[in-house]
């Protein structure tokens, strides 16, 4: 594809693919998302023990990032105590395959990419 096909990428107002990237390129709303793609849904706590190491605040603030740009769905049922639970939205699962292709190259790649850095760094 010829580069001027990427022009309107260049003006970081319009270009969606910064847009997406900031979304998503976050340390936390590839793994929420590739761990939803397991179940039909997940409780907060469900989350938060399948990832491990996410702090409360910053799992809340994924979830409510990835709510408002419609990947996930809350859905909040009035028991007692009160049952909250996360889904990949459609729009979720259209991107679950570049997600899921995307980490299949990480974790072909990673040993690979570790040795390089380590090469570069000189070590």
């Amino acid at each position: 594809m010829p580069l001027n096909g990427f022009k309107q990428l260049s003006d970081p107002a319009k270009c969606p693919v910064r847009t997406v990237l900031d979304r998503l390129g976050d340390k936390w709303s590839v793994l929420v998302i590739l761990f939803l793609s397991e179940s039909e849904s997940l409780r907060f706590s469900q989350l938060r023990k399948a990832i491990g190491d996410v702090s409360q605040k910053m799992l809340t603030i994924t979830l409510r990032t990835l709510e408002a740009d419609g990947i996930i769905s809350r859905q909040l049922f009035a028991e007692v105590p009160l049952r909250v639970e996360y889904r990949l939205t459609e729009r979720g699962r259209t991107l679950l395959p570049h997600l899921l292709q995307l980490a299949e190259w990480a974790l072909q790649n990673m040993k690979q990419i570790v040795r390089d850095r380590n090469k570069f760094l000189g070590k």
